[in-house]
C-alpha cells in the first residue's frame, strides 16, 4: 500500500499551550477495544499526561466501555489497567461503526462533550461491510461537516485505513482501500482551513498486521502504541502540541 504523509495546509499554526485541550478519541473495534485491552486510547492518555500534564488537556466523550464479545455488546470496563482513569475512559467509538455511524452523531457529540480536537481512526469497517470507497470518502466530508457546525473551530487529525489480513486474499478490498486513502487525503486537502485546521496522519511506521494486531485487525500493546504515535506525532509535527511520542514499543 502507498504510505500516506502527514498533510495540512497549517502546518506552521503552532497550537498554544495555555488552552486546556477536549480531546475526543472517535473510531471503530480498533479504537474502542475488547474487555481486557489496554487500547491506544490509554496509550494516548500517558502520552498527554507526560507532554501536557494535568491541566494541558481533558479527554472527553459519551462513552466509556470496551466491547465485550461474549456478551456482543460494549459492556465491560476491564481495561488492561485498572488504574486508568474513569474520566481518561471517554470515546465515541464502536465495535462495527464506521463513517457511515459517526456522520449523524458526531455534532452532538462535540456539544455535550465540548470537543475541540477529533482524533479519528475510521474507514475500514465500512469499506469490509458497508460502502465502497466513494460512498465513504463522501461520508467522511458529512462527518468533517457536522463536527464544524457544532464547533467552526474543531481541530482534527485523521488516521489513513490500514489494510487488515482480508487485504492480503482480497484484492478489490486491498485496491478500495488503497483508493480510499487516496479519497482521504483529496478530502483533507479540499477541507482544511485556518479556523478548523485538519490533518491527516501517517501510516504508523513499521506498522505489521502479523505482529502488531491480535487478530489481522485489531491492535496488540505494539499496535496501541504505534497508533497512539501516529497522531501524537502529527500534533507535534504540524501544531507543536505535546512532543514527539516516548511510549515503549513493548509488549505491556
Amino acid at each position: 500500500m502507498a504510505q500516506v504523509s502527514t498533510v495540512t495546509s497549517q502546518a506552521g499554526a503552532v497550537i498554544s499551550h495555555d488552552v486546556a485541550m477536549r480531546f475526543l478519541f472517535v473510531g471503530d473495534s480498533m479504537t474502542i477495544g475488547r474487555s481486557g485491552d489496554f487500547t491506544w486510547r490509554y496509550r494516548m492518555w500517558q502520552h498527554l499526561e507526560a507532554t501536557l500534564g494535568d491541566g494541558g488537556y481533558a479527554i472527553t466523550g459519551p462513552r466509556t466501555a470496551l466491547y465485550d464479545t461474549e456478551a456482543n455488546a460494549p459492556l465491560s470496563h476491564a481495561y488492561g489497567d485498572a488504574s486508568f482513569p474513569a474520566p481518561a475512559r471517554r470515546h465515541l467509538a464502536g465495535w462495527g461503526e464506521g463513517w457511515l455511524h459517526m456522520a449523524p452523531v458526531v455534532a452532538d457529540a462535540v456539544a455535550s462533550a465540548r470537543a475541540d480536537v477529533l482524533l479519528v481512526s475510521l474507514g475500514l469497517i465500512d469499506l469490509g461491510f458497508y460502502t465502497d470507497s466513494t460512498q465513504t470518502a463522501a461520508n467522511a466530508r458529512a462527518f468533517i461537516t457536522a463536527a464544524r457546525a457544532t464547533n467552526p473551530r474543531i481541530r482534527l487529525v485523521l488516521l489513513p485505513v490500514i489494510p487488515n489480513i482480508r487485504a492480503e486474499s482480497d484484492a478489490p478490498f486491498a485496491a478500495e482501500c488503497d483508493r480510499f486513502n487516496t479519497l482521504l487525503a483529496k478530502a483533507v486537502a479540499d477541507l482544511d482551513a485556518p479556523a478548523s485546521p485538519v490533518l491527516l496522519a501517517s501510516h504508523p511506521t513499521g506498522y505489521d498486521i502479523h505482529t502488531d494486531t491480535y487478530d489481522g485487525t485489531h491492535p496488540g500493546p505494539t499496535g496501541e502504541h504505534k497508533l497512539a504515535g501516529a497522531f501524537a506525532d502529527a500534533m507535534h509535527q504540524a501544531w507543536g502540541v505535546g512532543g514527539p511520542y516516548a511510549g515503549a514499543l513493548a509488549t505491556a
